[in-house]
């Protein structure tokens, strides 16, 4: 493990870590395909996708902390949302973490490009409205939000990627959650979630410790700070950026499977 592994690997989960603070996603989505193709750009052995989903799933556990952490007053957490949908996306992303042991890589690669294909979809749904709701009238349908976590939970334990970039368009299209308590919940639900795809990756020993302890670290000083920057930008330039991120990552996922 040479310097330039430590580096890029560090600017790596830095990048994703940031993203996550500031859109409310576990970062996953933009550190997966970094962790697939940067490395080799720069002479590196390449991650399978076994390992890379194994320490994405690790590192989403710490970098939402972060996040959560820096959201915690204001009245950005919906408690009751976090409640219904961290449970659900508990249960589900440990069966799909602990499940994807028997998934071949290309399987892995398919589920992903799936998820992020639909996820850029949603984002691309008008949101009209949503924003002017005051945080303490906000209401949504508890069991739809139970069930949509549940299956969530089970498409993101496979790729160890805690759900959250699909999490957020689900809640701005389907529940109409505004979207800074989005952002801030779903962080919340995240850190829920990678508990159960976690154990899941570690138990079935789909986890390289030495990059993943690197990029722990990145994440705890870089999501704290995203999610600082995030409070401060228009709440239509962040839909808009997450959007792009998925697209373009749906769009390079899916080229490589085919």
């Amino acid at each position: 493990m040479d310097f330039t592994f430590i580096i890029v690997v560090f600017l790596i989960g830095f990048t994703g870590s940031y993203i996550s603070g500031m859109l409310g996603i576990g970062g996953s989505i933009i550190k997966y395909p970094m962790l697939l193709y940067i490395p080799p750009l720069f002479g590196l052995t390449a991650f399978t996708a076994h390992e890379v989903s194994g320490i994405s799933a690790v590192q989403v556990f710490f970098a939402t902390i972060g996040g959560v952490w820096a959201y915690r007053k204001g009245g950005y957490l919906n408690k009751a949302l976090i409640g219904y949908m961290g449970i659900s996306i508990l249960i589900g992303s440990f069966i799909g973490g602990y499940g994807s042991k028997l998934m071949s890589e290309g399987g892995i690669n398919l589920i992903y490009g799936i998820l992020a294909l639909v996820a850029a979809v949603m984002m691309f749904i008008p949101k009209k409205g949503i924003d002017d709701t005051p945080f303490d009238q906000v209401i949504f349908n508890k069991w739809l939000a139970a069930l949509l976590a549940f299956i969530v939970g089970l498409g993101a334990g496979i790729v160890g990627a805690a759900g959250a970039f699909l999490l957020v368009p689900i809640m701005l299209v389907m529940l109409k959650i505004p979207t800074r308590m989005t952002i801030a919940s779903s962080l919340a639900i995240t850190f829920i979630s990678s508990i159960g795809a976690t154990i899941g990756k570690v138990t079935t020993g789909q986890v390289d410790y030495f990059p993943a302890l690197i990029m722990i670290v990145a994440s705890l000083i870089a999501s704290p700070l995203g999610a600082i920057a995030g409070k401060k930008v228009n709440t239509k330039v962040l839909q808009v950026i997450l959007a792009v991120l998925i697209l373009a990552t749906a769009i390079k996922i899916w080229v490589d499977i085919f």
